[in-house]
């Protein structure tokens, strides 16, 4: 879930976007944050995910698939960036996390037996899990497809935010905040969901767009700079300290770390909880463990990796994959051609 900092963040520092208009940049995007908003929206009207005959879910890739040819077409490149090895402090989110699936399967239970398929689709959102074989296959087809990947030595999005830091990615793509925190310079949410979404419990539709947060922009308008902002995240509860200290909001957070000359001198105003050591994490978020990366390329598809993978291995149309492979032939060499667009930094420097 990460820190959710969507309440602090300046109208300024924001902007929704078409997506078209990240037409040449390159994006790193955190791949299990991808991954699992397939999985929740990629469901049967009971909620169910898609599967193959054999019964192994599909979903993830299906999303994979056509949403990474649509950013292809957009003339986005995308680099995917899954985790590795989380750190220590975030068993205790990790465990929380896997009660929440396991009290919802059995709720997920309950409602198909009902005959409830709205509270069915909901309970299955939440029990979604990614697999390692899930990942292993999302890997394989994204090597097929000729879109560059990385293994992370831990946090996907700290690596995606190391990426965008070093200029080998444009920004970091992700529905969480942590990038920020990691240190990207921007961050794109949306990516996965970007169309028309159905409100949830409600029959109303949305359109919604990719947005973009400039980090620099924020920093400015908020008068803190990224260490105070970690910080603010400590306060308000990110994966390694789940909860935060109770009382304290957004608002609150920002004087609190404001009132302070530095952020080292605010991270002591942080109340203790035994089993936490606000020290470790603020270091991690400002040097997490992450990997550089010589050479980022985009190759021609392998088609017939492609029709092995989803129609031989998990029963997709072969019509369809077809049709959708010569479009990323397209999408791939039209990418290759493409010049960085100039237009969105012009606009945060207004």
């Amino acid at each position: 879930m990460g820190v959710d900092l969507d309440e602090l963040i300046p109208e300024k520092a924001r902007r929704e976007v078409e997506l078209t208009e990240l037409s040449g940049r390159v994006i790193s995007i955190d791949a299990y944050n991808m991954l699992y908003q397939f999985l929740t929206a990629i469901r049967q009207p009971d909620g169910t995910p898609l599967m193959d005959s054999r019964g192994n879910i599909t979903s993830h890739l299906s999303g994979l698939f056509y949403r990474t040819i649509n950013l292809l077409e957009s003339g986005i490149k995308p680099i995917y960036v899954f985790d590795g090895k989380p750190p220590s402090f975030k068993e205790k989110e990790i465990e929380r996390r896997r009660k929440i699936k396991e009290e919802a399967e059995a709720k997920l239970s309950i409602a198909l037996q009902r005959g409830e398929v709205e509270e069915a689709r909901r309970y299955a959102q939440m029990s979604a899990r990614l697999t390692d074989s899930m990942v292993e296959d999302a890997k394989k087809l994204l090597s097929v497809m000729g879109v560059p990947y990385i293994t992370a030595p831990a946090e996907g999005e700290a690596q995606a935010a190391y990426l965008a830091r070093k200029g080998v990615a444009w920004a970091a793509g992700s529905q969480d905040y942590d990038s920020l925190l990691f240190g990207s310079p921007r961050l794109v949410r949306n990516l996965g969901i970007t169309g028309k979404r159905k409100l949830p419990k409600k029959d109303v539709y949305v359109e919604v767009k990719p947005e973009i947060i400039d980090a620099e922009m924020m920093y400015r308008e908020l008068g803190i700079d990224r260490e105070k902002l970690i910080v603010i995240a400590l306060f308000l509860g990110t994966d390694y300290n789940p909860g935060g200290v109770k009382g304290v909001g957004p608002k609150t957070a920002l004087k609190i770390v404001k009132s302070y000359p530095n952020a080292r001198e605010a991270l002591k105003a942080v109340p203790k909880i035994e089993g936490i050591n606000y020290e470790e994490i603020f270091e991690y978020f400002l040097n997490p463990p992450v990997i550089d990366v010589a050479n980022v390329e985009w190759k021609d598809p392998d088609v017939e990796g492609i029709r092995k993978l989803l129609v031989e291995e998990h029963d997709f149309s072969e019509e369809r994959v077809m049709n959708a492979i010569d479009r990323l032939k397209k999408a791939i060499h039209s990418i290759k051609a493409i010049k960085k667009q100039t237009g969105l930094d012009a606009w945060f420097k207004k």
